[in-house]
């Protein structure tokens, strides 16, 4: 596992030069200005004065009152307070929007134009602006205006109702924040291809990510399913739809592993693992119809193997066999595998008032600019003064008019 990461070289970075003002709160707005700073663009945070992102304020805190959530996922920003609420707040950002290629926000639609911040401002002081926005329910339709949060981006997105076991109320599908790091991944790649159309077009435009359109796009076939066949797919425990066994399975030393057959031959090999070879013949288990029929017959088999052996023995038959399979992973059991150390999926960033964080490292890798973490989140408004003079011009005088008026 990396430690103590060396600062990228900017020659080096896949998006030195790239300029983004990050006036999110809370994670998919952040997030998605996170991605671009890991691999270079120079991203200023714009924060409420006094108070900052509500990020801050969220999640586990380190000894010195920080958040571990705000630390990891506003690495490698300049934090500036402005008061957008306030005319002249509003009129700072609007010079920091000259500089900028891209902004992005995660307000409630109708929020930055209520400010006199809206796209037809911001793009008429810029053209070449692309502008992020994600909210809950996107900027248009009958919902926009209402407000969102992640657990109702899983909900309303359609996986919350498939997370969990038919007889029981629907659950948390792994994360409530599923849906705000999925629209900022989709976000951030709009604003990706927004800047490679700028290139052609000679304009910039809006990147409209809706939470719940994150999540509702990574359904697999459950939109044509149900258009075609009308099929309304339930909530399955931990297994898997046309597929089986392809699911989790418990193992003698109270562990867990996924096993996953995906065709015939897969199966065929697991049976052979498990020692037991005639389930696979075309009168028993062979076919993929025939254990679709059979589902709970199926899984109830694997199950009696798995359970007679520890987690190890199961992983090593079934990779000696090449049947797909895996342990669920704990948080400590990760900071313990070798191949997340192989990979440096965990980065330990040195902090000199945090000390020491481990943090999820950058994705995806690239092998000849790849991204870095240089800093964790900043302080808020560390570098309200260097910004506003070097990127907005302006003197000193006027910072601290600015100050004094509550305007930053």
């Amino acid at each position: 596992m990396e430690r103590h990461p060396d600062d990228q070289k900017e020659n080096l970075a896949a998006l030195a030069g790239v300029r983004v003002l990050d006036c999110g709160n809370y994670l998919s707005g952040p997030y998605c200005a996170t991605m671009f700073a890991e691999f270079g663009a120079d991203v200023i945070k714009v924060e409420q004065p006094g108070r900052g992102d509500a990020f801050r304020n969220f999640g586990t805190r380190t000894e010195n009152g920080g958040s571990l959530l705000f630390l990891s996922e506003n690495r490698n920003k300049r934090s500036v307070t402005l008061n957008l609420k306030h005319p002249d707040g509003a009129a700072v950002l609007k010079e920091l929007v000259k500089w900028a290629d891209i902004i992005v926000e995660n307000f409630q639609p109708g929020t930055m134009e209520a400010w006199g911040l809206g796209y037809d401002v911001l793009s008429a002081i810029n053209p070449n602006l692309v502008m992020v926005r994600i909210s809950g329910y996107g900027q248009t339709g009958p919902m926009a205006s209402k407000p969102g949060f992640g657990r109702v981006g899983n909900a309303f997105g359609g996986l919350s109702f498939l997370a969990g076991y038919p007889d029981r109320p629907p659950v948390t599908p792994g994360s409530a924040t599923l849906a705000d790091y999925m629209s900022g991944l989709y976000a951030a790649f709009g604003a990706v291809a927004a800047l490679k159309a700028r290139d052609r077009l000679g304009r910039g435009q809006v990147v409209d990510v809706a939470l719940y359109e994150a999540i509702f796009r990574v359904l697999d076939e459950l939109a044509p399913a149900y258009h075609r066949a009308g099929k309304v797919r339930q909530r399955m425990g931990p297994g898997t739809v046309n597929v089986v066994p392809h699911s989790h399975y418990p193992t003698r030393d109270d562990r867990w592993v996924a096993i996953a057959c995906t065709n015939d031959k897969m199966f065929e090999r697991l049976t052979m693992a498990m020692g037991t070879p005639e389930l696979a013949r075309p009168d028993r288990f062979g076919s993929f119809r025939s254990r679709e029929e059979h589902r709970d017959e199926v899984d109830a088999l694997v199950a009696k193997w798995t359970s007679s052996l520890d987690r190890a023995e199961v992983i090593r038959r079934c990779d000696e066999a090449e049947v797909p399979c895996g342990p669920l992973y704990s948080i400590d059991e990760i900071f313990e595998c070798p191949q997340y150390a192989a990979r440096e999926n965990i980065t330990f960033v040195k902090d000199a008032k945090q000390g020491e964080v481990a943090v999820p490292s950058v994705v995806p890798k690239l092998s000849h600019t790849p991204g870095g973490i240089r800093t964790l989140g900043p302080d808020l408004g560390a570098d309200t003064d260097d910004v506003l003079s070097g990127v907005a011009g302006l003197k000193p005088e006027e910072i601290a008019r600015l100050r004094h008026q509550g305007a930053i």
